[in-house]
């Protein structure tokens, strides 16, 4: 993978913080024009590299879930300084996110979770989970070869960059992931965005209408469906709405946070007029 394009990045400044967390065999690149629009309206954005990802092939053999939520918990924790820390993840990252959103209530004010990889799509993968103790996969089929990646836009699909392989054992790692955030997800207590993509080739965007309905602790639940794009929603025909959405979602808990704060006993409230 090209480690100019791959490499992660910081952008903006502000009181308020927004970690933003790629997905499998994915890259910082994938949310960059996400990053970019939060950072233009206030925030400051850290986009880490997940362990094992943005190298080679053989870099994801050495690696597992737990390293996955190491990362992504060391930095939420980087964040500490900021007034508020949202928290938005594409599908891997998006389970990460659900997971930081249990772990670390006090530290996550809001999630934005995109295509969140709860499920994934066609009848063979729901096979393979159904057999992954008998491990067949990582038998029959050690590495799973890529030649793409889930973008509908030609320029932008042209110039991705895509792992070329996996190992089959690190999907062990994803259904792990899946298991642990549905069966927490009553548990997720602050304000959550949820938008799939309809035409997604990776992930069943029925999956996010069951985790949104799953939030049942979260005060407020926003569910989006796009009708443009695949899988990548972020460098999709849907990334500018999918901006615009977690964006203003974000502003409002902002918002709504400071009014709070505004009117507690001794706070200093602004003159009228």
């Amino acid at each position: 993978m090209d480690p100019e394009k791959t490499a992660p990045f910081e952008l903006g400044r502000g009181e308020d913080a927004c970690l933003l967390l790629h997905g499998f065999t994915g890259s910082p690149w994938d949310v960059r024009p996400l990053g970019e629009a939060l950072a233009a309206r206030g925030l400051y954005v850290r986009a880490p590299q997940l362990p094992g990802h943005c190298s080679t092939p053989e870099a994801l053999l050495g690696v597992c879930h737990r390293d996955w939520e190491g990362a992504a918990l060391q930095a939420l924790l980087s964040l500490r300084d900021y007034r508020r820390v949202f928290v938005a993840g594409l599908s891997m990252g998006a389970l990460l996110a659900l997971k930081l959103a249990v772990d670390c209530p006090e530290r996550v004010h809001g999630l934005a979770l995109i295509a969140p990889a709860v499920r994934f799509k066609g009848p063979h993968m729901w096979l393979l989970k159904r057999l992954r103790h008998h491990r067949l996969l990582e038998r029959v089929k050690p590495w799973v070869y890529k030649t793409g990646t889930d973008l509908s836009d030609p320029t932008v699909l042209a110039q991705a960059p895509i792992l070329s392989a996996f190992p089959s054992a690190r999907l062990q790692d994803m259904w792990t992931l899946q298991d642990a955030v549905m069966e927490a997800l009553p548990r997720v207590r602050c304000p959550s965005l949820v938008a799939v993509a309809e035409q997604d080739h990776v992930v069943d965007p029925e999956g996010g209408r069951v985790l949104a309905r799953g939030l049942t602790a979260s005060p407020r639940v926003r569910f989006i469906s796009l009708k443009e794009g695949f899988h990548i929603i972020p460098r999709d025909k849907g990334g500018p709405l999918l901006a615009s959405e977690v964006g203003s979602f974000f502003d409002r808990l902002r918002e709504r946070t400071t009014r709070a704060e505004d009117l507690q006993p001794g706070s200093r409230r602004p003159a009228a007029g």
